[in-house]
């Protein structure tokens, strides 16, 4: 706790606040609460988790409560059985992650508690870890079977979004947080309507301040598999993605901007071109949107040194997550060894594995990437490429001068959120559209704004080839701001046909007629 009370009171010294991330949809199986809770069905706590009776088949045989699939393991229920007490308790996520039972008023006041403890102390709001999954259907039915050859099915419908979801969270909002000056944010999962999601976030009437929402990283996701599969996704599809989250904003709500965390692949691999070549220019490319669209920037550790996948070289024994570990279980129970099916699971770990973004953060180039000090073995292997691509070395490159010819993904991140934060009133508020009829491989958008009298246009493309972009007709740009190639990109045509280079996104000024 010192640790802590010293980072929150150093942070504010730097003008700087901590969000903390708040776990309440379940806890750990080593919890005290839930301890108690399976010590017996008389325990204070028993009812603080969702605890249900066993069925049994015709012939006689214990069942789950119900044919809900777990989330880490689809083959396997999201209900464990307790032989002490002759129940089982929902676990979504793992075993090891019994879910809390939201109905219950004690647990509710309890979450209050653990609010008002952090937000003394300091901190300044909370991430919501799956925060619309406390509120799940009471009658806990069966899902649809939508996989005919499994026992257990997707059952998102009963136990996201629930009826008293909103209850909830305004309860947290009237008891707490409104009491604090706070910023929350939800990661709400199976969320796709609009209207249900305004509700939650309505500047004024809303619970939240925004939500994660997972349109972008689902892009590549064949929906009916899940993560561990692959779809090619078209430029067009990012923009109804796009255009979709801006509808929130444009309604009195408002949106976030991400592209990675800890539960997804590094964004240069899985959206652009991870290779030596192109990896620089990609992670450009997609500061250089995130940079440039309305809504508030969440950027990964490691993003900003354009950290990668771990190498196609890795066997699936280096991959630690749960997740993963379940996965290749599977797969290696259905195929045989060195079978073509087993190949291409092996890659879809490499590109959709959590571990890619969970290896250690590569500071320098010394042993283990400066992440542990030498004979000490870290919890995950460090990344092969950790001697040229550390934050040691792209911090030092540009410190004499900020403005030299190869900038380096952390500084050029740096470029892009100064640059935001100078034009705030453009990128954060300023108006926005989408230029259509571009090339396919082509995302642009256009921002305005009439307070300060800015406008800028933002050019991506989104392949490993060259590609053309006309400038709309009569716009000219004053100065690129920023550019995938840097100094080659400043030279671009300013009207006009513009040839992009592979990954090159631009970022540009609108010369008005005044010259302003």
């Amino acid at each position: 706790m010192d640790d802590v009370d010293r980072l929150i009171s150093e942070l504010k010294l730097r003008n700087m606040k901590l969000i903390m991330d708040l776990v309440v949809n379940h806890t750990s199986d080593q919890h005290p609460w839930f301890i108690d809770s399976a010590s017996s069905k008389q325990s204070v706590h028993r009812d603080w988790y969702i605890w249900r009776k066993p069925k049994y088949d015709a012939e006689g045989n214990r069942q789950p409560p119900n044919n809900w699939a777990g989330l880490f393991d689809e083959m396997e229920s999201a209900w464990t059985y307790d032989p002490g007490t002759d129940e089982y308790y929902l676990s979504l996520f793992s075993s090891y992650q019994p879910d809390l039972n939201w109905e219950n008023p004690s647990v509710r006041e309890e979450v209050n508690n653990i609010l008002r403890f952090w937000l003394d102390k300091g901190v300044s709001g909370f991430r919501m870890d799956v925060i619309n999954m406390i509120s799940k259907d009471q009658r806990f039915p069966d899902a649809e079977k939508v996989h005919p050859d499994r026992q257990y099915q997707p059952a998102d419908k009963h136990f996201a979004n629930g009826a008293r979801l909103l209850e909830y969270l305004q309860g947290m909002k009237r008891d707490v947080l409104s009491k604090y000056d706070t910023l929350t944010v939800g990661e709400m999962p199976f969320m796709d309507d609009e209207e249900e999601r305004l509700e939650v976030i309505k500047a004024h009437e809303g619970a939240l301040n925004m939500i994660f929402t997972f349109e972008m990283i689902g892009l590549d996701i064949v929906g009916e598999v899940g993560r561990f599969s692959l779809r090619p996704w078209t430029v067009a599809e990012l923009r109804d993605v796009v255009e979709k989250a801006h509808r929130m904003i444009t309604q009195d709500g408002w949106h976030t901007l991400f592209c990675e965390n800890h539960d997804q692949p590094r964004s240069v691999t899985r959206f652009c071109d991870d290779s030596d070549e192109h990896r620089v220019a990609g992670t450009k490319l997609l500061c250089i949107m995130q940079t440039s669209l309305p809504g508030t920037i969440y950027l990964y550790q490691g993003e900003e040194l354009g950290m990668r996948n771990v190498p196609a070289t890795w066997g699936p024994e280096e991959y630690k997550d749960i997740e993963s570990v379940n996965y290749w279980k599977r797969v290696c129970e259905k195929f045989p060894a060195g079978s073509a099916e087993m190949e291409k699971a092996k890659h879809f770990l490499r590109l959709k594995a959590r571990d890619n973004a969970r290896t250690p953060v590569q500071w320098d180039s010394t042993s283990n990437g400066g992440f542990c000090p030498a004979g000490v073995k870290p919890w995950m292997r460090v990344n092969d490429d950790y001697p040229v691509v550390n934050a040691a070395i792209q911090v030092s490159a540009g410190r004499a001068s900020n403005r030299s010819m190869l900038v380096t993904p952390y500084r050029f991140w740096q470029r892009g959120l100064e640059n935001r934060k100078r034009h705030a009133d453009l990128f954060v508020y300023g108006d926005f559209e989408i230029v259509k009829d571009t090339h396919p491989s082509v995302f642009a958008f256009k921002r305005w704004c009439s307070l300060s009298q800015e406008e800028s246009i933002t050019i991506l493309n989104f392949s490993g080839k060259e590609a053309e972009f006309t400038l709309p007709s009569g716009y000219e740009v004053q100065s690129w701001a920023l550019g995938s190639y840097d100094a080659e990109s400043a030279e671009k045509p300013k009207k006009g046909v513009i040839q992009l280079l592979p990954w090159e996104g631009l970022l540009g000024f609108h010369k008005s007629k005044d010259g302003g």
